[in-house]
């Protein structure tokens, strides 16, 4: 029964990776992040098919399959690295997705020659667990687990390199929710425990419930919004690198000092950080100037990002106008939104950042009392 119930989970979860690729690939408005999840979704319902014929010994009605399953784990890697960079708003290149692909390409060579045997010799190795490949079999699993060590780190790194950038380009990031990629690299990251501890049963039942999540979340994107940045990351903003990127002698002292007096000046009258959306490339436009220079003039003489600058700004203003006595019959929090935040999560994490207290205890300090 408990054998009838595992086989019911598996088809499960190859019915649910195969519908969710086809439902995917019938969105009207795709992207190439949703071509990659279907394509994924596709390998790991293929994956699955491959686990459940074997488990069941389905292989001695299919022996020529023998074999070919085995580089299936150094696909889901490449794929989701691919995924996460497609889905931070990375434009990859075809060298780029070929090159992630040779490992897998290069495991098949090394297989070619049992993949060569008649296919009743494949059955008498894998009967005998692998006799006379002991060696090879040893290998291709160490190399396994060493390909999923590497994808989870490289994606982990994506996420966080994302993150900052974003961090570098808008005053406001409470809107890009990364917890959907958070959650698809831990699930990997699980599953390759499993890898390690070599169960199967656990393995592919862990495999079969991030289908049933990932399927969820995948088809939707809950949780993170698809805003780009506003300097291409992989292009512009790359080529400029070397020329803008914390050079202060590349544009000069003079023109660094120049562009921050104008953002000085546009910040006290103008007041620009008041705008919840404001973001690197609307600042630039409005002092004509390239978004790379700015941040880089930022960084440069503020020793901030563009998120801590304009946020530190909001921050005195909320100071400023909480001590006016006409706004003592406001609350805490609408003083916040009029200082520019969008959100009294940010505007709590923000305060406490730059104040070290909570600003009811500042407040308090300065013998003020406001409604949250």
């Amino acid at each position: 029964m408990e054998d009838f119930d595992l086989g019911i989970f598996y088809w499960a979860g190859i019915v649910i990776a195969c519908f969710s690729s086809f439902l995917i690939l019938g969105k009207q408005k795709k992207k190439t992040v949703d071509f990659l999840l279907a394509f994924w979704f596709l390998i790991i319902g293929i994956h699955l098919v491959f686990f459940v014929l074997f488990r069941s010994g389905g292989y001695l009605k299919f022996p020529y399959l023998i074999g070919f399953e085995i580089p299936f784990p150094f696909m889901h890697g490449p794929m989701l690295y691919l995924y996460i960079l497609s889905l931070t708003g990375r434009n990859t290149g075809k060298k780029m997705w070929i090159l992630h692909w040779v490992p897998v390409l290069m495991i098949y060579m090394i297989l070619l020659q049992f993949l060569m045997l008649p296919p009743q010799d494949r059955i008498t190795v894998y009967q005998n667990k692998g006799k006379g490949y002991e060696v090879l079999s040893d290998v291709i699993k160490f190399l396994m687990i060493l390909s999923g060590i590497l994808y989870v780190g490289l994606s982990l790194l994506a996420v966080r390199k994302y993150k900052k950038e974003i961090s570098d380009q808008y005053s406001n990031t409470e809107k890009i929710n990364l917890n959907w990629s958070y959650y698809l690299i831990t699930g990997i990251a699980f599953i390759w425990i499993a890898v390690i501890i070599r169960n199967d049963i656990l393995i592919f039942s862990m495999v079969v419930l991030f289908i049933l999540v990932a399927a969820y979340f995948g088809i939707s994107r809950v949780g993170i919004l698809d805003l780009p940045l506003a300097v291409d990351i992989t292009g512009e903003k790359e080529a400029d690198h070397n020329v803008a990127k914390y050079q202060k002698n590349s544009p000069g002292d003079n023109v660094i000092q120049a562009i921050y007096e104008k953002l000085v000046y546009k910040m006290k009258y103008e007041k620009l950080y008041k705008d919840p959306d404001l973001n690197l490339n609307h600042v630039a436009q409005l002092l004509d100037v390239h978004p790379n220079l700015l941040s880089q003039t930022i960084n440069s003489l503020e020793n901030k990002n563009f998120y801590d600058y304009i946020n530190r700004q909001r921050i005195e203003e909320f100071k400023r106008i909480a001590m006016l006595p006409e706004n003592q019959k406001y609350t805490i929090l609408s003083l916040a939104f009029e200082s520019g935040f969008n959100s009294k999560t940010s505007f709590n994490r923000n305060f406490k950042k730059y104040m070290n207290c909570s600003p009811r205890e500042f407040l308090k300090s300065q013998n003020l009392t406001l409604e949250e």
